[in-house]
């Protein structure tokens, strides 16, 4: 106490307490089970306000139940308060910044697709690739969701969410080299509950949820979870009878059994299905070009006559489009069964079973970006006396389909000095997909003032570009920890490994509409292409940690973590690209003080990023062989960067309460990767390749961000009822959205256009909530809240593409949203 009460009056802590946060605790236990005060109104924080201090959070990113303040490694934990207060319906909702290390961004216009990064590492491009894997991996209780699809839906009955920084090679395996997001829900409680929720607001919205615990009956305790959520689009399709953008539908029903027939036995069978619908972003053309681009052809392209009538800059977010053209929806189909079983063969030794299995499909309709889409397709006409005719506003069909089989068997033990786990995980992948493009609109006039939809069947469509890849890995992993007899048993010794063994086998059925055309010595070969490859590997880690007091722990760590292999299915000749790698050392320290009324953590961390995974894209042609090769599909290819790239950065948490019914809040982040230059394997100006390396930019991560939170909890009359504020403000420095210049001159290697980056962004979300209502004579409580994102309809432009000479287009932030709900627990 004396240390910490030395480190609270110095002026650096006092201005740290306003640039780190670190989230409330959740009550304790052996296991993981569900804390009835989390699911409560007050929150984690709500003992210190009241004089008790802060509660511990219960974490599981060893594999077992630990307190965060003594698990030497970096975490934000959200609760499922803090979920609530935040109104956080999915993890796209986590894109505001509620984690500054960790960024949650759809797939370009796509919100059924999602990028996720932690520390700038993750998925620097396209996630929408069968043979490609996440570099942060999503786990829910247990297991890992294989694909970015799908990761929009609705979250059922959450109790956590840990964000693990920093790589997890050892325990959690491959494509975790940025991090992992361990979502855990919350068990059946074998007593009768309900936990009911209904709200609207504006656009269209509403939401309602039901958490029902049914009584235990022959040792099974049964919950049904449902949950619904609809929001109208924010900008609207000037088509008649055509879907808006940026709208959305989600569903979801579990069920889960848990059979605990002893205290040393349990199993619990689940089942989860979930439909989400969704319609694509609306890119907004920012600014007009002011300079001639290069055509796709490479030649130069002269500015034609721009459709006056149709063509429109739009600087600030649009609610209405300035194109009407034809929408579908985006529909994401999933659902899973998971087994989990642990069996206690004494008071220091357990196992435990995961099984699951879970399928996916998910559409993919793309008409966003038709405003920047015509006018580009304007500029690189070249000299057009007419437009009659001329077809714009292209559509991007991409069908998905995924299957996965997952077992990991898990000993967790514990000898005097020493506690270990150690396991095994079997993975099985099915991956497919499919794309077409074409254009739905049509000019009919001369001038470019008139336009007509064409009549497409859709379902006719010629398949432009489809893949297959069947993925196979098996790990094994072991971790310790030695508490040696020396420094009073504060001194703690941890070490790890994992090998891991990961196998592709794929192919790639089409091209261009047909089969693959590659030419071989000259002669072109049409069929398939197979993708056959294996990698494997071992993910070694150590850590040294310290209980310098009773509230003060450092450590130090290093470890390393790997993203798979695969092939970009956008090639014309499938060719494959090798595992990128991660290795980092992270130093850290976790402190309480105020007589534990306020918790600082902090880390710093360096590392090394190799084998990088990079996509160049080349306007409708390649080379293959040194032959060009034409195509009527973007080209993508994925290369590995060569060298060694950089990391670094320093994340700090805090969170105080300084006063009863106060809890402040705090973190800020910086985050810095450096990536070796590499060249571009495509044609450009001209059609000659850029023979010098390219300056690559940090995507996806903004180098500084920072989000802070207040919530104040005050009595209102006799009883139980307290009124609850709370205020949440997030702010991001701006990111690029792509890591190359558009384009480069071919003879003195300069920049042409150099690439736009993000806005800086600070968005503020906010709820008023009056609990504790008492409903009748049943012991059934009401509370009533009115919620806010984005709260002062704040904008900005989150992804950016394009360049000041050409054009720059991009994607606006959500407007303000905002309701009303009411939640009814008995």
């Amino acid at each position: 106490m004396v240390c910490r009460t030395v480190l609270a009056r110095t002026s650096l802590a006092l201005a740290l307490c306003l640039v780190a946060q670190a989230p409330a605790r959740a009550a304790a236990t052996d296991e993981i089970t569900t804390d009835e005060t989390a699911a409560d109104e007050a929150t984690a924080g709500d003992a210190a306000a009241a004089g008790e201090g802060l509660t511990d959070i219960i974490v599981t990113a060893q594999k077992r139940a630990e307190n965060l303040q003594d698990t030497p490694i970096s975490i934000s934990v959200m609760t499922a308060q803090t979920l609530a207060d935040r109104r956080v319906i999915s993890l796209l909702d986590l894109g505001d910044g509620a984690i500054p290390s960790l960024k949650v961004a759809p797939f370009f216009s796509r919100p059924g697709a999602l990028i996720v990064n932690v520390r700038g590492v993750g998925v620097l491009s396209d996630s929408n690739q069968p043979a490609r894997d996440q570099g942060v991996g999503i786990y829910i209780d247990g297991v890992y969701m294989g694909r970015a699809q799908g990761l929009g839906t609705a979250l059922f009955d959450v109790e956590n969410i840990e964000v693990l920084k920093g790589p997890q090679g050892t325990l959690f395996g491959r494509n975790t080299e940025g991090g992992a997001v361990n979502i855990v829900t919350r068990k059946p409680s074998g007593i009768y509950k309900l936990n009911a929720t209904a709200g609207m607001g504006n656009y269209g919205s509403y939401r309602g949820e039901i958490h029902l615990d049914l009584p235990a009956f022959a040792n099974i305790s049964v919950k049904v979870d449902g949950v619904l959520a609809k929001r109208e689009a924010f900008v609207k399709n000037p088509l008649p009878g055509a879907l808006g953008f940026n709208s959305y539908d989600k569903r979801g029903l579990a069920l889960t059994a848990l059979w605990a027939p002893s205290d040393s036995f349990s199993a619990q069978l689940s089942y989860d299905t979930s439909y989400d619908e969704t319609s694509t972003l609306y890119m907004q053309q920012l600014s007009a070009p002011t300079g001639l681009p290069a055509a796709p052809s490479g030649s130069p392209a002269v500015l034609a006559n721009t459709p006056a009538a149709l063509f429109k800059i739009e600087p600030r977010r649009s609610s209405v489009a300035a194109v009407g053209v034809p929408q579908l929806p985006s529909v994401g189909k999933a659902h899973g069964y998971r087994l989990g079983m642990e069996l206690k063969l004494n008071a220091d030794l357990r196992l435990r079973s995961i099984s699951s299995y879970r399928e996916l499909t998910q559409t993919q309709w793309d008409n966003g970006n038709a405003s920047p889409g015509l006018q580009q397709a304007t500029i690189t006409a070249g000299v057009r006396p007419s437009f009659l005719n001329f077809q714009f506003a292209r559509m991007s069909v991409a069908p998905f389909r995924q299957n996965q089989f997952s077992q990991e068997l898990q000993v967790i033990g514990e000898l005097p000095r020493l506690k270990y786990q150690f396991g095994g995980l079997y993975y099985l992948e099915h991956v497919e997909d499919a794309a077409q493009a074409f254009n739905t609109a049509q000019f009919t006039d001369a001038a470019g003032s008139a336009y007509i939809i064409r009549a497409i069947d859709y379902n006719a469509q010629v398949i432009q570009r489809a893949s297959y890849v069947e993925t196979t890995s098996v790990g094994l992993y072991g971790q310790a920890t030695y508490n040696p007899p020396v420094a009073g048993d504060r001194l703690h010794l941890t070490v790890g490994a994992r090998y891991t063994r990961d196998k592709k086998n794929g192919l790639l059925f089409t091209v261009n509409g047909a089969a693959p055309i590659i030419p071989i010595n000259g002669v072109n070969v049409q069929g398939s292409i197979p993708l056959n490859a294996a990698w494997s590997r071992v993910d070694p880690m150590v850590n040294l940690s310290l209980d310098a007091t009773d509230d003060v722990m450092v450590y130090g760590k290093w470890s390393t973590g790997y993203k798979s292999g695969g092939a970009s299915s956008r090639s014309l000749s499938y060719r494959r690209f090798d595992p990128e790698t991660v290795s980092m050392f992270e130093i850290g320290a976790k402190t309480e003080f105020f007589d534990n009324h306020a918790r600082f953590n902090i880390a710093a961390y360096t590392g090394t990023y190799k084998g990088i995974q990079l996509d160049f894209a080349g306007l409708y042609e390649d080379v293959i062989n040194g032959v060009r090769v034409a195509t009527t599909r973007t080209t993508l290819e994925v290369v590995n960067a060569p060298g060694t790239g950089r990391l670094k950065g320093v994340e700090a948490e805090l969170t105080v309460a300084p006063v009863e019914g106060l809890t402040m809040t705090a973190s800020y982040a910086y985050n810095s990767v450096k990536i070796p230059p590499t060249l571009n394997p495509f044609p450009q100006a001209g059609g000659q390749l850029i023979t010098v390396p390219l300056p690559i930019y940090q995507v996806y991560t903004p180098a500084h961000a920072a989000s802070g939170a207040i919530d104040y909890e005050m009595p209102v009359g006799p009883g139980e009822a307290s009124l609850r504020f709370h205020l949440d403000g997030n702010y991001d420095g701006g990111y690029y959205g792509s890591y190359t210049d558009s384009n480069y001159d071919t003879v003195t290697r300069a920049v042409r256009y150099a690439q736009p980056r993000g806005d800086r962004a600070l968005v503020f979300n906010g709820r008023i909530a009056l609990t504790g209502i008492v409903l009748g004579t049943t012991g059934a409580r009401g509370t009533v809240s009115l919620w806010a994102r984005n709260l002062f309809n704040e904008q900005h432009v989150f992804y950016k593409s394009g360049t000041a000479q050409a054009g720059v287009s991009g994607f606006f932030n959500d407007p303000r949203t905002w309701g009303v709900e009411l939640n009814v627990k008995m």
